[in-house]
């Protein structure tokens, strides 16, 4: 006899989670206020979805062109140069999140510099492109240290809580939700190719696929995926880990439904962790990174545990 076929669990669930969510979010304890709901309640709630699904993807982007389940944007480095980007905006006195968006997509850059050699070629390139990006990732660190000591103190716990990630400044969510879509729609597309590079790079070249476009391809795509996400929210991790990981230990396999369902189940947690992060310790805001940090390692160590047995 055959198992029952589950797939649809995978797209209930969480939805069924982001939409009891969103409506918490919306109603809210004073119940329901239609211009709070308007101008407040929904954009923070578009955004965090479009957040989440954005890093879902990113993450799900790296996974794939580094073919290791357990990589993820910030390791190459992305994080940091977001961190540095927003540090000098607000040294300079400018836009946050134009500096941020501006250091993650240098870091991208950097990384793609970098890594030009080894993504010419047919060989493996994921042990230099780790190995880049985490020479990237200590060096933007060191960097975001030294100008975090160099920050004014009036503006040193703002710049802290946004490294930390923080929703309540976030209003573009259409913005985010429409990239996640186009990039979803791009995974789609190319899902013969990837499943091919899944295989090996080799593999995918004798298979006939452009295997340098494919690996730059994606490394864009992650890299202005995440900088879009930590320029409206700073730093929030596991969620580009986590989600497209736990979809596979789960059994979903293919590249199209790893695609679909990976900005839906990153929305689903970020909007969770934002409610948390409201609510846990009102009338205190809790940042959101820290949160979803909570949320995130515990239910990876499950799903990890669960795949074990």
């Amino acid at each position: 006899m055959h198992a029952p076929d589950r797939r649809w669990l995978f797209v209930a669930l969480p939805a069924l989670l982001l939409a009891v969510t969103a409506a918490a979010l919306l109603i809210g304890s004073a119940g329901v206020d239609l211009d709070m709901i308007r101008n407040l309640r929904a954009p923070r709630v578009a955004a965090a979805a479009g957040i989440g699904a954005l890093l879902a993807l990113a993450g799900l982007a790296m996974q794939t062109l580094l073919r290791n389940p357990l990589a993820d944007p910030y390791v190459l480095g992305t994080s940091g140069g977001a961190a540095v980007g927003a540090l000098l905006a607000l040294m300079l006195g400018i836009t946050i999140t134009a500096g941020a968006a501006a250091g993650a997509l240098a870091a991208g850059a950097l990384l793609l510099w970098l890594a030009r050699r080894a993504m010419a070629t047919t060989d493996d390139a994921s042990p230099r492109l780790i190995l880049a990006g985490a020479m990237l990732a200590a060096l933007f660190g060191a960097m975001a240290s030294l100008l975090l000591a160099l920050t004014p103190d009036q503006r040193l716990r703002g710049a802290i809580f946004w490294l930390v990630g923080d929703l309540s400044g976030a209003d573009d969510g259409g913005v985010s939700l429409a990239a996640a879509a186009a990039f979803a729609a791009w995974f789609v597309g190319r899902e013969r190719a990837l499943d091919r590079l899944l295989l090996g790079s080799v593999a995918a070249h004798l298979l006939g696929e452009p295997v340098r476009r494919l690996r730059f391809e994606l490394l864009l795509g992650a890299s202005l995926a995440a900088a879009l996400a930590v320029a409206s929210a700073g730093a929030i991790g596991f969620v580009g880990l986590v989600v497209p990981h736990a979809l596979r230990l789960s059994g979903v396999q293919r590249t199209r439904d790893l695609a679909l369902l990976s900005p839906l189940g990153g929305a689903a947690l970020v909007v969770v962790a934002d409610l948390l992060a409201r609510t846990v310790a009102l009338p205190i805001e809790l940042p959101v990174g820290a949160v979803m940090a909570l949320i995130g390692a515990p239910v990876f160590v499950c799903f990890l545990a669960r795949g074990e047995r």
